[in-house]
């Protein structure tokens, strides 16, 4: 099974320090963001990952290369514009499903999180399994429902936030033609369909959006475990 990082977005909110580099190489505990994701995902046992980019994409191929020094295989789609989470994956999805596994996973370039990625397993019975998390401060209502019987719904209460962290089957995008889409609406039209299951996670778990959860996260990483869950 191949592994995708998306790391396409312009990274706005991180302005000015992405100007001139590319959120995923914006660094917390010494390395870049995104090596911390390939160094788990190495970890876990993935050989192969797909990298999409646009902003200041060759920054990031420049860094990375082909994945050689650190036990991976790099493959790099690269989007003009950025295509959105559902788009980029549209546009990797031959790299992706070349080695003639159906399932790949995907991980948000901008999180940084404990889960044991080595635990995940395709449902049978789904096209997509999600890692959800507790709702942090900056997303108080949550994203998505865990039902008792393992699936997910976009409708109930208690809802939990999505770590960025899913398996997906490729017939999740049948018929989808590419260009700029989000991958939200589709996993939701999935859920109505009972094609969605979760799982949570119970540890540590961040979105790196800001400067100041950014800060966060080098000084966790610095001082050692300890963050609280969901962190601002």
């Amino acid at each position: 099974m191949k592994a995708m990082i998306l790391a396409a977005g312009k990274g706005e909110r991180m302005r000015p320090l992405t100007l001139t580099t590319p959120k995923p190489l914006l660094e917390a505990g010494g390395k870049p963001l995104i090596v911390h994701h390939l160094e788990h995902l190495r970890r876990a046992g993935f050989n192969e990952v797909v990298i999409n980019h646009a902003w200041l994409g060759d920054q990031i191929e420049h860094t990375l290369g082909d994945g050689d020094r650190f036990g991976l295989r790099l493959e790099y789609s690269r989007e003009a514009a950025p295509l959105e989470t559902a788009g980029g994956i549209i546009q990797a999805l031959p790299m992706l499903v070349a080695g003639g596994d159906d399932w790949f996973l995907v991980i948000n370039g901008d999180i940084w999180c404990d889960f044991d990625l080595a635990s995940l397993t395709p449902p049978g019975d789904a096209d997509a399994l999600l890692v959800l998390t507790d709702n942090p401060g900056h997303n108080p209502a949550g994203d998505f429902h865990l039902r008792d019987n393992g699936y997910v719904t976009s409708e109930g209460r208690d809802k939990l936030t999505f770590s960025g962290i899913s398996l997906l089957h490729r017939r999740l995008f049948d018929g989808l033609p590419q260009g700029p889409r989000k991958l939200a609406p589709i996993l939701r039209t999935a859920m109505s369909e009972n094609r969605v299951r979760g799982m949570r996670h119970d540890g540590n778990w961040m979105d790196i959006g800001t400067p100041d959860r950014l800060r966060q996260l080098d000084n966790l990483l610095h001082s050692g475990p300890g963050v609280n869950h969901g962190s601002e």
